[in-house]
């Protein structure tokens, strides 16, 4: 929200791992949201090309266009500090307001063959909206799911967002059994 007041309609770079509350938040504050793969150097390559005034990673790491988008998590604290004070809330009433969506939390799977796992899940939900920007991201207007591969394991990572509790149970669930189906 700081950026967004100081630079009106400003770029937002986040990782695709990263909930759909941060693309709404972007929006709702007149902002540009920009998803990216995973990683600093796709992050900080995508925000330099975007004049992106921030970007962020669920990892926790935070750059900035105006410190040489150098990695800091004390920045982003202190704004969120500053914010709470000034609007006289806390902190679980500001999470509360970034909406209703509930996550899984990364899941990491032994796969034997990458390739055919996202060739898989293609295939089962090719009615939604697929992107290969880092593996496989398909979205529903009320789910979506993202499976990349390990850069160093035999691994892929799920991570599965809903709008609600028990579809996200569901979902996870149903993903899961596909990844793990030759496993």
């Amino acid at each position: 929200r700081a950026f967004l007041e100081q630079y009106p309609g400003a770029a937002i770079v986040y990782d695709i791992r990263s909930s759909w509350a941060v693309r709404d938040w972007v929006v709702r504050l007149g902002g540009r949201p920009i998803v990216e793969r995973v990683g600093h150097s796709y992050i900080k390559q995508t925000m330099r090309r975007e004049n992106a005034v921030f970007g962020g990673e669920v990892s926790g790491h935070y750059y900035f266009r105006d410190h040489f988008y150098a990695d800091n998590g004390f920045i982003p604290w202190l704004k969120v500090m500053t914010m709470l004070s000034r609007q006289h809330v806390t902190l679980s009433a500001l999470v509360a307001s970034l909406g209703p969506y509930y996550l899984s939390g990364e899941i990491n799977s032994t796969v034997q063959d990458v390739g055919a796992v996202i060739k898989r899940l293609a295939e089962r939900y090719s009615d939604g909206e697929i992107s290969y920007l880092d593996g496989i991201t398909v979205s529903y207007p009320d789910w979506h799911f993202n499976v990349r591969p390990s850069a160093n394991d035999p691994v892929v990572r799920l991570n599965l967002e809903a709008r609600s509790r028990e579809m996200m149970e569901q979902k996870r669930d149903e993903v899961l059994a596909l990844i793990r189906q030759d496993a």
